[in-house]
């Protein structure tokens, strides 16, 4: 099986109120953030994003590893053929297009491409 090159671009957190974890992270860490609607906000730390989840029904229980993969059918292809379970989606979403995924061990980790330019 050929591997295929990864980055871990995000961290996304589920939150119990988005604009307090907001808040909260842009105060003390100085992070700059990005609101998209009711439910999320992306901040940007340079490097790897961290996002913060609002939505219940959108949210893993757990903080999410957010993977950029150079192609998402394949990626999901090896994710499967290695044991892993499709959790959620995928889907398109402001940005580009993800799946989500539960590894052997239980972790709940997602995979992504960027939207075309």
């Amino acid at each position: 099986m050929r591997r295929i090159p990864l980055e871990i671009t995000l961290v996304e957190f589920p939150s119990t109120s988005m604009a307090a974890t907001t808040e909260f992270l842009s105060t003390v860490c100085g992070w700059e953030p990005t609101v998209y609607g009711q439910s999320y906000t992306n901040l940007i730390r340079g490097g790897i994003d961290v996002g913060v989840q609002g939505d219940d029904d959108e949210q893993s229980p757990a903080p999410l590893m957010v993977i950029r993969v150079p192609d998402l059918d394949e990626a999901r292809e090896q994710v499967e053929a290695a044991g892993g379970v499709l959790t959620f989606g995928p889907f398109d979403f402001p940005g580009g297009r993800r799946f989500h995924f539960r590894e052997p061990g239980g972790n709940e980790m997602a995979m992504w491409v960027p939207a075309p330019v």
